[in-house]
Formats: C-alpha cells, sequence, structure tokens
C-alpha cells in the first residue's frame, strides 16, 4: 500500500474514542481524491503496552531488588504473576468484548490492588449506587492507574493515560527542555510507540506525514515521530498542525524545531494541507503555502497565500472513521463527575454544528483567533447526513458535537431534523446558558436525543460575568438550568475563580451560588477551573483594562500563549482551589448541602451576602411567559383517535369530541366541543413534526378564527389542550 498522506495522533488523547482532527481531515481528503491512511498512535501504544506480553517486558526490565523503591510500587511488583494473568481480560472488559466478568471483578478476590484502591473507601458513598458493570470499570481502572504509577515510577516519568510528558509541553516558552529531552535515549514508552510507527512506515509508505498536535501532552510524542521519521524516511515530509500549534505557536522562531517537522501549519487545515500536498508533490512553489512555517536559509519563515480562501464546511466533506481501531477502544471510569465520565466512557462520534463561536466575545477567551473568530454554521439537513454516514461507517450512534458554543437556532433546527427521519441517536454539546433555551426548547432537545449540555457559569458573580462580557446572569443560569433539568437532560457548569479582581467575598459569593443550584436540583455536575491569562484573548491582548499586569512581557522562540500575571487587586485565588473542589465533589452527591462555606477552608473566609433563598427567587420569577405570535408550533405525538357523541345535562344537550392520545408510556383523553376537537385534530396534523411546512402560533390562530371558533386564547392557553404539552405540544 502506498498513500499520499499518513494522518498521525500521537499518544496521548483519549482511550475510548479517537480523537477526531484526522477524521476531519481524512474526509476531506476524500473529496479531492487524494489517498490517505490515520492512525491513533495513542490507543495502540496503550495496547501493546497493557497486554500480557507487553506486562511481561515491563517487569522484565524491573529490578525488585533496586533500593528506595516505595512500599506501593514493592507489593505490584511482587503482584506481578497477577497483573500478568489477569490484564487480557480486563483489556477485553473494558473493550465491551467481556461483560460477564464485571460480576469477578466486583468480588473484589480477581484483581490484584494496590495504592489506588485505598480511595475506594473515601468515595465508597459515591460508588454505592453503581451497577455492577459500572462499578466494575471503576475497579477495572484503578487497576490500570496502579500498573500507571508503576511504570512513572520505574521507568517513565512522564507517562499519563490521557497525557504524556505534559510538563514538557505546558507554556515551553523556550525549546530547550525539550530538545534535551528529544536527545536522550528513548524512554520504554518511546520504543513501543517507534516500533509502532516503523510498521505503519513500512505498511502504508506515505510521501507525506502529517501529525494532529491538540494538547500539551501530546506534544512530546509528536516530535519523537518526526525525529524518527526525518532520521529514517528523509525523502518524506512531516508536517504538524492541531490545537496546540493554533494556540502556542504563532510567534515560533527556534530553527531547532525543524529537526523533527518540515512544516507546521496554523488554524484550520484543510487549505493548508492541500497545498502542502502538492507542494510535496512539486506542484506548487513554497511561496504559495498557506499559513505555514518552515525552515529557509535556517531561518522559520512563514508563507501565507491570501489568495488561496479558506474552504466552507458544507464543502470539507464527512468525517471519515476507517483505519481506527473502532473496537478497540476502552471505556474506563475514573472520576465521579458525571460530565468528566462522559469524556472516558463510552464511543462518541465527533461532530461540529458550526464552525468558530456565535457569541465571540469572553474576555477570557481566544476570541482574536480564527477558529472561534469565524463564525459559520453548517446547514442541519447537511449534519443529519454527515450523522447518517458516520453511524452507517462506525455503527455508534453516539455524538458529541464539539463546538465552542452551539447556537441555539441551529440546536433547533437539528433536533427537528433528527425527529423528522426518525434517528436514533444520544448526543452532547457545550453551549451558552441563554434565554433562548425555553422549556419547550429543551424538551425538544430531549425528544431528539439530546442527553447533556455543559455551559460556562465562569465565576457566578453577575459583576464578573459583565466584565467576562458573557452575556448572561446568574438568575438566567438558573432558569435555564431548571428548563434543562425538567426536560431529563444533564447540566454541566464550567466554573471559573481568579478572574482579574475577583475579590474574596466574590469567590464565596458564587460558591454560595453554585450550593444552592446544587441544592435546588437544577445542577448535576460542575468543575472549578483557576482562570489563566492567554496571549490572544482580550485580558492578554490588554492587561491593563483588566486591572492586572503581565510577569514578563518576553516573548519566548518556542511556545506562548499561557501569561502569567500579577492581580493586585484581588484575592489569593490559588489558596481557594482545595476547597472549592472539595465542596464540588460534595455537591455533586447531595452531600452537605447545608453545612458553612467556612467548612471547605482551613483558613477564615467572609460570610457569603447571597441571600439563602436568592436561586429559588430567580426560578419563581421565571414564570409563564405569553409566547410571540411568530413562534412555531411544533406536535411531536401521534395522531388522536377522535369520537363524538351528545353530552346531555339537565335537558341541554351538547355536541363534543374526545380526543385519546397515545404515547409510550400514557393515555391521556380530552373532551373539547365538538367543532373545537375536530379542528385541533385536524390542526395537530398540519403541525406534525413530520411535516416540511412548520406553522407560527399566528397562522395557528388565523386557522381557528377561520373556522368560525371563538376566544383562541381561552381554548389554547388553558385545560385540557395544556395537558397536550407533556406529549409534545411544544412552542419554540
Amino acid at each position: 500500500m502506498s498513500v499520499s498522506v499518513f494522518l498521525i495522533t500521537p499518544p496521548f488523547t483519549q482511550l475510548n474514542t479517537p480523537y477526531p482532527a484526522t477524521a476531519y481531515l481524512k474526509g476531506f481528503l476524500n473529496t479531492k481524491n487524494i489517498t490517505s491512511f490515520q492512525a491513533d498512535l495513542g490507543i495502540e501504544v496503550t495496547l501493546a503496552l497493557f497486554s500480557r506480553q507487553g506486562l511481561q517486558t515491563l517487569f522484565e526490565g524491573i529490578d525488585p531488588r533496586q533500593e528506595g523503591l516505595p512500599e506501593n510500587i514493592a507489593r505490584i511488583i511482587a503482584l506481578q504473576d497477577d497483573y500478568i494473568h489477569t490484564i487480557d481480560d480486563v483489556i477485553r472488559f473494558l473493550q465491551g468484548q467481556n461483560p460477564t466478568l464485571a460480576h469477578r471483578i466486583c468480588k473484589r478476590d480477581f484483581l490484584p490492588e494496590a495504592g489506588r484502591f485505598a480511595q475506594l473507601e473515601d468515595l465508597a458513598w459515591a460508588f454505592g449506587s453503581m451497577g455492577t458493570q459500572d462499578k466494575a470499570k471503576h475497579l477495572a481502572t484503578m487497576y490500570l492507574e496502579d500498573l500507571s504509577d508503576l511504570i512513572m515510577e520505574c521507568v517513565d516519568e512522564h507517562f499519563g493515560f490521557s497525557r504524556y510528558a505534559e510538563k514538557l509541553g505546558r507554556s515551553a516558552n523556550s525549546f530547550d527542555e525539550l530538545y534535551n529531552a528529544l536527545q536522550k535515549e528513548y524512554t520504554y514508552i518511546d520504543h513501543i510507540l517507534i516500533n509502532l510507527l516503523q510498521r505503519h512506515m513500512e505498511t502504508i509508505q506515505p510521501r507525506m506525514v502529517a501529525i494532529s498536535v491538540p494538547f500539551p501532552g501530546n506534544l512530546y510524542t509528536s516530535l519523537r515521530c518526526g525525529q524518527w521519521i526525518k532520521q529514517h524516511y528523509p525523502d518524506v515530509k512531516v508536517a504538524m498542525g492541531g490545537g496546540f500549534a493554533n494556540t502556542e505557536l504563532r510567534s515560533l522562531s527556534d530553527p531547532r524545531v525543524f529537526e523533527c517537522y518540515d512544516f507546521i501549519t496554523l488554524d484550520d487545515g484543510e487549505a493548508p494541507l492541500e497545498n502542502l500536498i502538492a507542494h510535496v508533490e512539486g506542484k506548487l512553489p513554497l511561496t504559495e503555502l498557506k499559513r505555514t512555517f518552515t525552515l529557509l536559509d535556517n531561518k522559520v519563515t512563514y508563507f501565507d497565500n491570501k489568495a488561496c480562501t479558506d474552504y466552507k464546511q458544507g464543502a470539507v466533506g464527512t468525517p471519515d472513521y476507517s483505519d481506527f481501531l473502532l473496537h478497540h477502544y476502552i471505556s474506563a471510569i475514573e472520576v465521579v463527575n458525571p460530565m468528566h465520565r462522559m469524556w472516558s466512557d463510552g464511543r462518541w462520534n465527533k461532530l461540529t454544528m458550526a464552525h468558530g463561536c456565535y457569541w465571540g466575545k469572553c474576555t477570557f477567551c481566544d476570541i482574536s483567533l480564527d477558529y472561534i473568530r469565524l463564525y459559520e454554521p453548517i446547514a442541519a439537513s447537511l449534519l443529519c447526513d454527515r450523522m447518517e454516514e458516520i453511524i452507517a461507517q462506525t455503527g455508534q450512534n453516539g455524538f458529541h458535537f464539539v463546538d465552542e458554543a452551539a447556537p441555539p437556532a441551529l440546536m433547533r433546527a437539528l433536533a427537528l431534523e433528527i425527529i423528522r427521519r426518525k434517528l436514533t441517536v444520544s448526543w452532547w454539546t457545550n453551549i451558552r446558558f441563554e434565554k433562548s433555551f425555553t422549556r419547550d426548547l429543551c424538551l425538544l432537545l430531549k425528544a431528539s436525543g439530546c442527553i447533556a449540555v455543559s455551559g460556562g457559569l465562569e465565576v457566578a458573580s453577575d459583576r464578573l460575568l459583565e466584565l467576562i462580557q458573557k452575556g448572561i446572569t446568574v438568575a438566567q443560569v438558573a432558569q435555564v438550568n431548571r428548563h434543562f433539568t425538567e426536560a431529563g437532560i444533564m447540566v454541566h457548569a464550567y466554573l471559573m475563580y481568579g478572574f482579574p479582581t475577583q475579590t474574596e467575598q466574590e469567590t464565596i459569593d458564587s460558591l454560595e451560588m453554585v450550593r444552592q443550584m446544587f441544592k435546588a436540583g437544577i445542577l448535576q455536575s460542575a468543575f472549578w477551573h483557576l482562570f489563566t491569562m492567554t496571549a490572544h484573548s482580550p485580558v492578554g491582548l490588554n492587561p491593563g483594562k483588566f486591572k492586572v499586569k503581565k510577569e514578563t512581557e518576553q516573548t519566548g522562540t518556542f511556545a506562548n500563549n499561557d501569561i502569567l500575571h500579577i492581580d493586585e487587586t484581588g484575592a489569593d485565588h490559588e489558596a481557594f482551589g482545595y476547597g472549592l473542589k472539595k465542596s464540588l465533589l460534595n455537591y455533586m452527591h447531595g452531600l452537605c448541602l447545608d453545612d458553612s462555606l467556612q467548612h471547605w477552608f482551613d483558613f477564615k473566609v467572609p460570610k457569603t451576602r447571597v441571600p439563602a433563598d436568592y436561586i429559588m427567587k430567580a426560578l419563581e420569577e421565571d414564570a409563564f411567559s405569553t409566547p410571540k405570535p411568530t413562534a412555531k408550533v411544533v406536535w411531536l405525538g401521534k395522531n388522536p383517535a377522535v369520537e363524538t357523541f351528545v353530552k346531555s345535562k339537565k335537558g341541554n344537550q351538547w355536541e363534543m369530541a374526545a380526543l385519546t392520545f397515545q404515547d409510550r408510556k400514557e393515555k391521556i383523553n380530552i373532551q373539547v366541543n365538538q367543532q373545537q376537537g375536530l379542528w385541533l385534530a385536524d390542526m395537530l396534523q398540519k403541525l406534525s413534526v413530520t411535516n416540511g411546512k412548520t406553522y407560527t402560533l399566528q397562522e395557528v390562530k388565523d386557522s381557528y378564527d377561520a373556522a368560525g371558533l371563538e376566544d383562541f386564547e381561552l381554548f389554547w392557553d388553558n385545560r385540557p389542550v395544556n395537558n397536550l404539552y407533556k406529549l409534545g405540544l411544544l412552542r419554540l
């Protein structure tokens, strides 16, 4: 086999599902009839390492008599036969191939147990209600984490399941430390990686290798791959791109980087990669490359052919997941955070509803960069076409839409299209908590298969939310969260502490807002992040406006994104980190919701100034509002059975209609005036989601009036029509 491009995701990103960058590029290359092959070397290295042969080799290389071994590591070495005997069965179980093993794992006498299992006693309350499969997954994950501790202690200090040598890649203003690491002998993991890479190169024989580096934890291994290819296949060109380059390498000037790569591209990869392939094939001069760094006369030079435009999202093709070892990915349950579990458990097809962010104003975000700044949505029909193609290819119907923030209008259109096509899918995405997410829209999203959303509540302080230009208030977030929660959609909130000028009082008040949301049952999952100033955000570009100072103005020769800063007016932010996270762990499991906030900190903190009923009052204010005449009316339910009859009372008679509605859970009967009933049955057929045309509330009213019926609002907004909302009568 010989292909034009070998697309690589280097170790380690996720073990449960492929990172989508190369699948996107392969789908694009298909539209250009350019041959390609892709590999996720992260899962391949993991499977080679965590196998009977892999562990035998690992343990053979460790001297059990060496001095200074921690007691926990000595225990793992002593139990090596048990690890070698069980590893293949455990991996098959986590791949979903051997589910009955769960019963033996849960007995706690099958797996060897070392230090990680000590955590189980502390977390027994969290996992007590888990089913057998989930509990076994968690125990098996602890077992792998024990082996990970062994690897880090004895053979490779940089090892980590979802990251590798991340410390070397994060905020590496200078290339020195990475360069020195690359001059050393291969680590244990390096040997496994390079052996796999060598086999691929011999089989594929590519003319060019394109390495995607989404995170700092993929950087070192990408450099090792490029270094080896350039040494052993000097005629094969190596290009690097991805999220790390897009944010960190925009001011790259160190020529030593090009001992491992020939080219580094920025932002959307389709057009730059197409031009690179043409250049490698001798069809395009160097000067016509797009958004590409290369070495020219031993100097890092940037080429950006402005005449070459980027592709519209409708023209980049459907992500192609072929070549991946789709049935070999591992589902793990590491932590009790429900949203983080979704990241690590189960296979998710990745798609994007819209390129960029439709809001694009948050002052902590890299809104000056094209991947956020340039907003371009994809038509719902095209999205569904791509979903159907991917389901047919992968056999998986779970989708994670990886948008910066999915647009509510497009989410509505996508949900309607999914329901019309009768697709059975489960999906989740990232949103902004804006008021567009009404009760009815959330019910529609749930009906289409939406199971969870995540969004930025950030600092949970109205003053700071305004400074961030988030465009939301805490009360609004609470109201939106209730709509999602009552629809049965899980809500995860990204929380931030340490934003410029944030005081101790505001940090504690933010925690109180979060506590009240958990107590009200409108938030199921959350995570605190410490604010980081980045070079391409409004805060980083204009720190004085936010009353902070950069610690250094010097730009490094390698990576430049995270900026150390001084916040002279704010609190000692890092001191709050442990207490904030500990409180959240308890709140997520319904514990300590009435404890004083002081309980979480080992230093004196101010009392909250937020009224104890702030969130409940905000929810009371979210009363029913009259929909606009332009609101779309949609019926998700089935057509009712209609019977007409005459009702008599005290000598008077009325012609009535009985409408019987059936859904998967219950049957509902309503009785109305016969003319109204016949009109309603006919109108519901027209409003059905299966129809191409959608009707506005004004058009529904006009139809009612044209039928000679009276008091539309009295009929439509009261019983018995109100009973139909639980069956799928929605105003959007």
